[in-house]
């Protein structure tokens, strides 16, 4: 019989994950501050023993005097945290797991691995939620896929089984904080808990209709792209069930990103209280969905992976995979090192815990339909330059980079027409444009130089409508095989439609040469003259070989063949 030490082991996910262990067979060692609050959880049950222990401080005394089998953190948050645990473990020689879902302790534990290799012990960090089950569905998502273009992930739970404090630290950590992701083909800033977005998550037709989430930081974010083809755009979005809760914390992101809080982490006190107010609101389920857009050679595919957990029994998903993953380490099948899990587990690894909850989950896939310029296009898109065909190839995500010049109208009427569609100052500039295409639309978000503007394309009546704020232009894309044009016929203000006799006059032209992708837009009006005009050459991104050091960092864990004095041999 095992002797496993979890810290925070009467907390919100520890006490599920302790209670699974027991059942499992193991003797558990409940680890917390609290002498009282471990010895009343203990109370009832069989195997368990309260210890009194802080990760951050004596931990490594109460291994030694203990000398469990595995230690498994489940205290939380992990955010700021450091590794003085899993160092411990190191040093004694005892394998380590933890929940944790924070970006940068989950994906710095790789430089534990020297020391644990050495030490014959394996050092797990993220068997959770993310990036154990997600990096398990992702993987088997993008399986036969020759090329991925996006990633877009969700979690919500529900409000009356949310885990409690760590969880509300954690997420308070990084709320209107800057937060690193991979789109367009580039590294990207964008804020937490901003871009709220309602996703529905259902199952065979049924499960949570719509809710908000909100952009979450947590490891997928580094790991995902350099592991998958194409090098994928990836955003995480988590959420509270209640409308309210999420539009007031979305409301308190904006002093933090404009920096007028640095954090909303000594609001914590009064905020808690607020939700402890709040906590008889809301009902029982919640919910994860992953989808993934790719291709299978020239065939748009998109899959679609929900779970929806009813009765409370959300928050048991983050502990499963620390409890198949403790089952392997004390059965001498997990290899020494130190990583993180997304590549540890598979689906089918979780399919016999899932059995026993009140779960459901599936898989959908459907074929994409054809990017916005091909399908308005038909077959003479197939006769444009190849580099304008890529550029519009939109499917999911994708990025060009190159150089553009900028000439603005001097007019009070231009300056004010050229601010409303958000036109960056006169200059020439290093510039870089990002696509993304959901539900049919596409938004281009251009960058010269750091002046950014956006606008959204989609299809009307056979025409390409773009968006610039309030402002419609509805085009005919004439072309050759030397490029196309954008012909106005129709455009509108605030879905007014207005006369095309006052409409401002649109010339827009794209076309090849050599090897770059070039284009040019002039924008003129009869009462304020020369609104705009931009110009420039783009390159779309292409995918780098990875080095073999890449290579290595992003393989699957070798196959296990035998055991070694040590662990585990490997093929």
């Amino acid at each position: 019989m095992s002797r496993i030490l979890v810290i925070g082991g009467y907390g919100g996910f520890g006490a599920r994950l302790t209670r699974r262990l027991l059942d499992a067979g193991h003797e558990v060692l409940v680890a917390g501050r609290s002498a009282d609050k471990a010895a009343a959880f203990c109370k009832r049950l069989e195997r368990a023993e309260p210890v009194v222990a802080d990760r951050n401080h004596g931990i490594g005394l109460v291994m030694a005097r203990h000398r469990p089998d595995l230690v498994i953190d489940a205290a939380g948050p992990f955010q700021g945290s450091g590794y003085i645990v899993p160092e411990a473990c190191v040093a004694m020689s005892i394998p380590y797991l933890d929940l944790a879902d924070a970006r940068d302790f989950v994906c710095g534990i790789g430089a534990l691995e020297r020391q644990a290799r050495a030490a014959g012990v394996a050092i797990i960090s993220g068997a959770s939620s993310v990036p154990a089950l997600s990096g398990a569905i992702v993987r088997q998502l993008a399986a036969d896929l020759t090329r991925v273009d996006s990633i877009d992930m969700a979690l919500s739970a529900s409000n009356r089984a949310s885990a409690g404090t760590s969880i509300a630290e954690a997420m308070l950590s990084y709320i209107g904080q800057p937060v690193r992701l991979w789109r367009g083909k580039r590294w990207e800033t964008v804020h937490g808990w901003q871009e709220l977005r309602r996703q529905p998550m259902l199952v065979g037709g049924s499960g949570l209709a719509g809710r908000l989430v909100g952009i979450a930081d947590v490891p997928d974010h580094a790991i995902v792209p350099d592991a998958l083809p194409g090098r994928p755009a990836v955003t995480f979005r988590a959420g509270t069930e209640l409308d309210f809760q999420m539009a007031s914390l979305w409301l308190l992101s904006w002093p933090v990103r404009w920096g007028w809080l640095r954090s909303l982490l000594p609001w914590k006190r009064g905020l808690m209280a607020l939700y402890r107010a709040s906590a008889r609101l809301g009902g029982d389920r919640s919910g994860m969905t992953i989808t993934l857009k790719g291709r299978r050679g020239d065939e748009g595919i998109e899959r679609r992976w929900t779970i929806v957990a009813t009765n409370g029994e959300g928050p048991e998903i983050p502990t499963l995979a620390a409890e198949i993953l403790a089952g392997r380490i004390l059965a001498g099948q997990v290899l020494p090192g130190a990583r993180h899990a997304w590549h540890e587990l598979k689906p089918e690894d979780f399919e016999p815990l899932f059995a026993r909850l009140a779960i459901r989950h599936e898989t959908v896939e459907r074929a994409l339909p054809l990017p916005l310029y091909q399908r308005l296009m038909g077959e003479r898109f197939g006769d444009l330059p190849r580099l304008v065909q890529r550029i519009h190839g939109v499917s999911g995500d994708g990025g060009a980079a190159g150089e553009g010049t900028v000439e603005r109208g001097r007019s009070p009427l231009a300056r004010l027409l050229g601010r409303v569609m958000g036109m960056p100052p006169a200059g020439s500039y290093p510039l870089h444009v990002g696509f993304a295409e959901r539900d049919g639309r596409e938004t281009w978000t251009r960058d010269f130089g750091g002046y950014r503007f956006s606008s959204e394309l989609s299809a009307r009546k056979g025409l390409a409508v773009e968006r610039f704020g309030p402002i419609r232009f509805a085009f005919a894309l004439p072309s050759d095989r030397d490029g196309l044009r954008m012909e106005l016929r129709r455009w509108s203000v605030f879905g007014v439609q207005l006369p095309r006799m006052l409409a401002p006059r649109i010339d827009a032209r794209e076309w090849q040469e050599g090897d770059r992708f070039r284009f040019a837009v002039a924008v003129s009006a009869p009462l304020a003259g020369g609104i705009v005009r931009y110009s420039g050459w783009l390159q779309p991104w292409v995918e780098a070989v990875p080095t073999a050091a890449e290579r290595r960092a992003h393989e699957m864990p070798p196959k296990i063949v035998g055991s070694s004095r040590n662990g585990l041999a490997a093929e």
